[in-house]
């Protein structure tokens, strides 16, 4: 049996919410990765089975190897169909709000959200949510957005009405935020839930293959070429860094995806216990920042502090509006700041 994490009261709400609404809309945040897309057609396949009219409106384009997942040949880009999404949004019954805590993480989206006069529903993991919804579910120990939208279903009493569409993106949320289940993932109802997704007839090493093993060419070649050339390793901070000019993406024929992952590679190296990705974004004149830490380093306090951003403890991201070489320097500046708890974990 699941542990109860949500509220009674909010379960209730939240099951008022979806009785009361007929259109309904999932937003979810900029630049989407496998946990975000996941839960946002995890739930829309289940309101699906309602008898609700749902659509999906992301802020922008999503990583190549999650196009596969069913529903995503339907979701609505925003910086492409603007005067579709604000329809969209301004017709919606109830906007659920998925796998963010603040508004500004919608970016493009975020004003239609916060104009809309419907009730929304805020479902997430991350910490600080911010007071924008009329029902808030929110558990940063929970591994991933997608559990909570399983717990979210189950506890409503609906469980027999996941289908195996449904299941397989559930089940892809929680595996990409859980770097294939070998970070944020010790919980044992995990795996009881893993169990229930199988039991809908998903397949999980055939999700694994599509999600891990699809990549281009490109993508590969991009890899070694981050690692030969443009890796730095601080073994006086446990730690290492990478980073990518647009030019340098431009070069291997980048697409949104290919640099999901990369930030791993270094932690498989002895003694490493810190990553750091720097890419220059191709759409806006910033820098994205991903971290990642083993053990108790608190990767989401650099984030916040040097880098307008957070996360969980072992995986967070930020953004850096400067240029790389200041980027750099910064990361350097935060490795000096935390050499004390780099060295002791």
């Amino acid at each position: 049996m699941l542990e109860k994490v949500i509220l009674p009261a909010n379960i209730e709400r939240a099951s008022e919410l979806f009785d009361e609404a007929e259109k309904i809309v999932i937003v979810t945040h900029v630049s989407p990765d496998g946990d975000a897309i996941g839960s946002s057609l995890g739930l829309l396949h289940f309101l699906e089975t309602q008898g609700k009219t749902v659509h999906v409106v992301v802020p922008n384009a999503f990583p190549d190897f999650l196009r596969w997942l069913p529903g995503a040949k339907d979701i609505v880009r925003y910086d492409r169909y603007r005067d579709f999404g604000n329809q969209l949004i301004a017709g919606a019954d109830l906007i659920c709000c998925l796998d963010f805590n603040v508004l500004k993480r919608i970016d493009i989206v975020a004003p239609a959200v916060e104009k809309a006069t419907c009730k929304k529903l805020l479902v997430d993991h991350h910490l600080e949510p911010g007071d924008f919804c009329d029902v808030t579910i929110s558990h940063p120990q929970i591994s991933s957005t997608s559990e909570l939208v399983f717990r979210l279903i189950c506890r409503m009493g609906y469980f027999e009405d996941i289908t195996m569409e449904g299941a397989q993106c559930i089940y892809t949320g929680m595996m990409t935020d859980t770097g294939g289940f070998t970070f944020n993932s010790n919980d044992r109802q995990i795996y009881f839930i893993i169990s229930e997704l199988l039991s809908k007839g998903i397949d999980k090493d055939e999700i694994y293959r599509r999600v891990f093993h699809t990549y281009s060419e490109g993508r590969l070649r991009l890899m070694g070429y981050v690692l030969y050339e443009k890796m730095q390793v601080f073994p006086q901070f446990r730690s290492a860094l990478i980073y990518l000019t647009k030019e340098e993406q431009s070069k291997f024929h980048y697409v949104k995806g290919d640099t999901e992952g990369l930030v791993n590679l270094p932690l498989q190296m002895k003694g490493i216990c810190f990553s750091a990705f720097l890419r220059e974004d191709t759409e806006k004149p910033m820098i994205k920042v991903s971290l990642r830490s083993e053990g108790k380093f608190p990767c989401n306090q650099v984030a916040a502090e040097f880098f307008n951003g957070g996360g969980h403890l072992n995986a967070s991201g930020g953004e850096f509006y400067g240029t790389m070489d200041e980027a750099v320097e910064l990361f350097k500046q935060a490795l000096v700041r935390y050499e004390d708890q780099l060295l002791k974990n």
